[in-house]
């Protein structure tokens, strides 16, 4: 059973809010890192969402860990993290009808898999 919180607020229900974020992940993406990832899928758990996101180094970034710069590669996404923290969070929050209270972002680069964690404020009922 889906909690009231997302049935009630937001866009639709919990499992359309999931595509609408995985949908507005690939598109910050696109927008500041110059392509999206092929893969995305977001989750939706009580106070969590989470978006996973599979294929998002550029062409680039593949050559920097090729070449075992990873660390500089992880450097570089986490700066472009920080860069859409406000606008990724404000997706959410328009989507789900909470707050964000704060968002956590990391990198893997072998293989490429990316993690956008959103901690939501707590229901009233919470």
């Amino acid at each position: 059973m889906k909690p009231p919180a997302l049935e009630t607020q937001g866009i639709g229900t919990g499992e359309s809010q999931a595509r609408e974020i995985s949908r507005a992940m690939v598109g910050l993406f696109k927008e500041h890192v110059g392509r999206g990832p092929t893969v995305a899928k977001a989750y939706i758990h009580d106070d969590l969402v989470v978006c996973m996101l599979h294929d998002t180094m550029t062409k680039a970034e593949k050559t920097l860990t090729d070449e075992e710069k990873g660390d500089e590669v992880r450097q570089i996404r986490r700066s472009f993290q920080g860069l859409f923290r406000e606008e990724a969070s404000a997706e959410v929050e328009r989507i789900v009808g909470r707050k964000v209270i704060a968002f956590l972002s990391d990198h893997a680069v072998d293989p490429d898999w990316a993690i956008e964690a959103f901690v939501l404020e707590p229901t009233r009922d919470d």
